[in-house]
C-alpha cells in the first residue's frame, strides 16, 4: 500500500474509533439517566407506602391492596388522592374502610350505566 493510502485508512480507522467512541458515551448517559429515573420512582413508591400505612387502617390497606391487584392504575390514583386529602386536612389518620369505600364510591368510574336495547 502507498503512504497515501495508508493515511487514508488510519484517518478512517481514527474516524470509526471516535464515532464509537461518542455511541459508547450516549449509551453509558441513556442507562444513568434510566437507573436515576429507576431509583426515583422506587423512593416515591417507598414513599406513599409509608404514607398509606399511616394514613389508613389495616382493613383499609386490604380493600386497596385488593383494587390494586385488579387495577394497579386505580389504585394508584386513589393513593394519591387519599394524600392530597390528608395534606389539605380533610380527614384525620387513620381512615377506616367505611371512609375509604365512601371514597371508592364517590370517585368510581359508574360501571352500571350500560343499557341495553332489543332490536
Amino acid at each position: 500500500m502507498s503512504a497515501q493510502g495508508e493515511d487514508r485508512l488510519e484517518a478512517l480507522r481514527q474516524q470509526r474509533m471516535l464515532e464509537l467512541q461518542k455511541q459508547f458515551e450516549s449509551q453509558a448517559k441513556a442507562q444513568a439517566e434510566k437507573e436515576i429515573q429507576t431509583q426515583v420512582e422506587q423512593a416515591e413508591n417507598q414513599a406513599v407506602s409509608q404514607a398509606m400505612k399511616h394514613l389508613l387502617s389495616s382493613e383499609a390497606r386490604s380493600r386497596l391492596a385488593t383494587i390494586s391487584l385488579a387495577t394497579p392504575e386505580r389504585a394508584e390514583a386513589i393513593k394519591k388522592f387519599i394524600i392530597s386529602l390528608h395534606e389539605n386536612g380533610k380527614f384525620v389518620p387513620p381512615m377506616s374502610d367505611v371512609d375509604l369505600k365512601s371514597i371508592l364510591g364517590s370517585h368510581s368510574k359508574s360501571r352500571n350505566s350500560a343499557s341495553i336495547r332489543r332490536i
